[in-house]
């Protein structure tokens, strides 16, 4: 298991790259804010959720159990949202 430090940097720069990109594509391609929007707020809620998860794991889960289950569900979040920015 990673430290929590390490793993809320992991998730802090990947949703803020996830952003950034989010951003750029909302500048640089189509102005559409309705399908903007909705991807912003979603990438914040993840990152929110996630770094406070890490801060306070469920009691009666092993820690290898629940942090591989935390990065494997961060990760299918991640994917899903990088499939809607390709969709834009």
């Amino acid at each position: 298991m990673a430290n929590k430090r390490n793993l809320k940097k992991m998730i802090n720069y990947i949703c803020s790259d996830l952003f950034s990109e989010c951003v750029a594509a909302s500048l640089y391609g189509k102005k559409n804010e309705e399908d903007i929007n909705p991807i912003l707020s979603s990438i914040l809620i993840i990152h929110n959720n996630y770094i406070c998860r890490v801060s306070h794991p469920e009691p009666g889960i092993s820690n290898k159990n629940y942090f591989k289950d935390l990065k494997e569900k961060f990760n299918v979040q991640v994917s899903e949202i990088i499939d809607q920015l390709c969709n834009i």
